[in-house]
Formats: C-alpha cells, structure tokens, sequence
C-alpha cells in the first residue's frame, strides 16, 4: 500500500466514476466532490468506454461487476485505445485474485467498498502520483512479483468477443438481444455461446451464469 503527499496539482484532478449501483455512485460524489473534478458516472461498461473518450478523464473509479461490460474488459479495451487513464477498482471482491488481475490489466489501485471512506482518496492520490494502492485488508496478500500462480484460476483463454458474448448471455439476453447490442446476427450469437460452453466445459445455461458469477462478471443477485 502506498501513500503520497497531496500536492496542489493533483488537487483537481478529474474523475470519472463508473458504477451500477445509483446509492454507491451518490456515497462516491460525497467523498470525492471536495477533493476531485467530477466529470462523470456511468452505470455499465460499454458507457464507460464511450464517456471516457469523451471527457478525457485523469483516473476512473470502476467497479469489476457491471452489466453490459465487465469493469476488467472495459478497461483492458480502454488500454488498448491509448487512454492515458489511471484506473483504480472500487468493488466488493475480497479475492486476492480479483486484486491480481486488476494490477496485470494495468490498474494502479484496487479499494474495497467498504473501505472507501478511509482508502479510496489516498488511493486516487498515489494513482496520480504514478504508485500502486491496494486496500490494507489484502494488500499483504499480493504477490511482489509476477506470478503464475495468483492468476485468476479456471479461465481458459477467450477472445474479447466471446467474453462479451459470454457476460450478455449470463445477464440473461437472448440471442437476439445479444445479436442487437454487439452488432452481429442471432446465428453467429448462438454459435459463440456454444463454442464458450464447449471451451469452458459447461453444460447448461446455468452453469455459464455461474461461471460469470465466480469470475466477476455478473453480480450475485
């Protein structure tokens, strides 16, 4: 965990919250609004890609679990662009893989909700000031160096579609809902969703749903 001194030229530094949960989003505002430039909250992660190009903002708060696109892929996809962003997670995920995965993606803080009161503005802070903030109650937990070993488990490797494809089919849309918000046809769909559930070894819709759910790309309820 690190901590920085506040300076005054990070002392406006803007922010873009993304988060699903309307009653997180307004707690945020509070925390945030007196230190930080609000210039956005977003509630999924296909709305997070587009508002970020278009407010240019210095960190994201982003949850992990949000419908449409999951906080992971939205920012691996937002890295891929160019954006100059600091990210840092807020999310209920207690898994010191969740926090894994977030530092390789590129994310420069990880901050449980509970802790954000005490964590989240230190942690925006040294995400500015180009250092890596994890919440005290795993921080010990994370590995210093790269390892194999605290990569998030049972994951065989998916294209970016197919995990799109995957998370829209968990939220439960059907194949023509899926079709519609990705742009491709209802077959094409349908045949993603059956090379994901052979890939993955599931063999029910149920069992997909609860795979998005263990690896965060749903929430629980």
């Amino acid at each position: 965990m690190v901590d920085i001194r506040e300076t005054g030229s990070m002392s406006r530094a803007k922010v873009l919250i993304a988060d699903d949960h309307r009653i997180v989003s307004d707690g945020l505002k509070g925390i945030l609004e007196p230190e930080f430039e609000l210039v956005g909250v977003v509630e999924d992660g296909r709305a997070l890609l587009e508002q970020a190009g278009l407010v240019d903002p210095d960190v994201i708060v982003a949850d992990i679990t949000m419908p449409l696109l999951n906080g992971f892929d939205a920012v691996t996809r937002l890295k891929k662009q160019g954006s100059r962003a600091k990210v840092v997670f807020l999310t209920m995920h207690k898994d010191i893989t969740y926090a894994s995965k977030a530092i390789q993606i590129g994310a420069s803080g990880f901050v449980l909700k509970h802790s954000a009161s005490g964590e989240l503005i230190h942690a925006i802070k040294a995400a500015l000031g180009g250092h890596t903030f994890v919440s005290s109650e795993i921080a010990s937990q994370l590995p210093l160096t790269d390892d194999p070993a605290v990569e998030v488990a049972e994951q065989p490797s998916l294209t970016t579609r197919q995990r799109e494809v995957l998370q829209l089919f968990a939220e439960g849309k059907s194949a023509k809902e899926v079709a519609a918000c990705l742009g491709i046809s209802s077959r094409a769909a349908e045949n993603h969703k059956a090379r994901i559930m052979s890939l993955l070894k599931l063999a029910t819709s149920a069992d997909l749903v609860q795979y998005a759910m263990r690896h965060g790309l749903i929430g629980s309820h």
